[in-house]
């Protein structure tokens, strides 16, 4: 059978070496402009263009058709979606798979709710590749990569909450004070797909610890670390340097946000993602 990997954009990259892959954009919005995110996007364009705009935006996610067009003809399709409490991305993706398996007997499409975003998604992924290089069917595929979901996690540490109250996800207030005082929001992807703060740290040397402790209290081995960060490349590296202090060879690579993950997360964020195995 031949297989194929599509994700919508919250994971970050747009192509993957290895393996026949295929990006489903999801487009930001506001009263005034789209951007699609896309390997076309001009993401320091939209980010100037976010940080003086005062008006509402928010976000589409990729259609069914888009979800089809992305699944072209392949007999086996794995299709990762952003968390379905942030987006209609997985909805999507699953009505594309009743349509696609129903015109096409014999060929079939697991779609997988990250409950997550960015770099969670690209682990689930490589992953993937990992278990369709090494030869196994469709059905064991499928259960092995559901199980190795449950042992990745993403945390993420946040320095401006502005566009998330402009979609209505927080209050102005809130979002107000976090510019204001210098705080750092330290959150994580739950269980059930939402992101939970876990606390307000002091800036980011406070914010990087805190990530680094609560890494540790869940059990963090050694496993694979993905980081994206937008427009903070410095702190982005300074984490992996912490990670690397208690586990020198671990399998670690930073990458920069695209569209989708920079518009929710903003200049100056990070995002962590990692298997506790």
């Amino acid at each position: 059978m031949a297989y194929k990997i599509v994700a919508d954009s919250s994971c970050d990259f747009f192509t993957m070496e290895g393996v026949d892959f295929a990006s489903a954009a999801l487009t930001i919005i506001t009263d005034e402009r789209q951007f699609r995110d896309d390997p076309n996007l001009n993401l320091d364009e939209m980010l100037d263009y976010l940080s003086s705009y005062k008006g509402r935006s928010g976000t589409s996610c990729p259609n069914v058709g888009d979800w089809l067009e992305a699944f072209g003809d392949a007999e086996g399709v794995f299709a990762i979606t952003i968390t379905s409490s942030l987006s209609g991305s997985y909805g999507a993706a699953m009505q594309a798979k009743e349509v696609y398996e129903s015109s096409n007997p014999g060929r079939k499409v697991c779609c997988l709710d990250s409950l997550s975003t960015g770099p969670e998604l690209t682990l689930i992924a490589e992953k993937l590749r990992a278990l369709i290089h090494e030869g196994l069917d469709f059905d064991e595929i499928e259960a092995r990569i559901r199980e190795y979901m449950t042992h990745t996690h993403l945390i993420f540490i946040l320095k401006s909450l502005n566009n998330m109250a402009r979609n209505g996800r927080v209050s102005p207030i809130v979002a107000s004070a976090v510019g204001l005082l210098g705080i750092r929001i330290l959150g994580i992807a739950s269980a059930e797909g939402t992101l939970q703060s876990l606390r307000k740290c002091r800036g980011e040397q406070s914010a990087l610890q805190a990530l680094m402790e609560d890494i540790r209290k869940r059990g963090f081995k050694g496993g694979s670390v993905r980081i994206a960060h937008c427009r903070n490349s410095k702190g982005a590296v300074a984490v992996a340097d912490l990670i690397r202090k208690d586990h020198p060879f671990c399998d670690i690579r930073v990458t920069a946000m695209a569209g989708l993950d920079s518009f929710y997360a903003e200049p100056g964020s990070i995002m962590v993602g990692y298997s506790d195995l």
